[in-house]
């Protein structure tokens, strides 16, 4: 079940979401410009590695120098179906949940989930050297946002199983209910490779945020009901 696009109108340009999604393509572009030795170098540098942000919580008061990978890993993404997964998700739901809370509010709360999620990967495993990378931590937030927010908006998804494909009209809340429980049951025995536990730690906090930064969501009386 692949989102291709909500029925939620917006009563202002997404200028965040839409910068954010340049600003993830820029970075990839000039990513994979590069040989493939310095792109491995780009993720040690700058992808949120645990064991490295655990090393500089033990060794406070100094500085903690890695802690800024939290904030660089969400521009950076491992291959074109990352980065496109992601910028679709950011599309289709950043840009109402940006709508409600305005834009640098929408900003601040963006950042904020990505650097929860990426502490929740790492509290998962504290001695872990791979680094993580990807927005989908910070993206993650937004989704759980959406569903509080916007439960019953209908969202096109594209419904693919070996020869049957159709398109058809759901309701937020069973398209990321189940987004959120494939990560959940992920954990037990999903692929490897994937910071399953940051989907988790995003999705939870931006779901039990968002209202609190932004008012009462818009009333939306069409988009109720099956």
């Amino acid at each position: 079940m692949i989102p291709i696009r909500d029925e939620l109108p917006t009563s202002r340009p997404a200028v965040v979401t839409v910068s954010l999604i340049v600003a993830n393509c820029a970075v990839f572009a000039f990513q994979f410009m590069q040989p493939a030795e310095i792109q491995q170098r780009i993720a040690l540098s700058y992808g949120a590695i645990p064991l490295n942000l655990t090393r500089d919580v033990l060794a406070l008061p100094q500085p903690p120098v890695h802690w800024l990978t939290i904030f660089s890993a969400m521009f950076l993404h491992g291959g074109l179906l990352h980065l496109g997964g992601n910028m679709l998700y950011l599309w289709i739901f950043g840009n109402n949940v940006e709508d409600y809370l305005g834009h640098v509010k929408f900003l601040l709360f963006y950042l904020t989930c990505g650097c929860v999620a990426a502490l929740t990967h790492s509290a998962a495993d504290l001695n872990s050297a791979v680094p993580m990378i990807g927005a989908s931590g910070a993206i993650s937030g937004l989704l759980g946002a959406y569903m509080l927010l916007y439960p019953r908006a209908r969202v096109v998804v594209l419904i693919w199983f070996l020869f049957f494909i159709r398109f058809a009209r759901i309701p937020a809340f069973v398209v990321l209910g189940v987004w959120f429980l494939m990560q959940v049951t992920s954990v037990f025995g999903g692929e490897d490779g994937i910071a399953w536990y940051a989907h988790i730690g995003g999705f939870i906090f931006g779901f039990l945020t968002v209202r609190l930064l932004g008012g009462r969501p818009p009333r939306q009386p069409y988009i109720f009901g099956f």
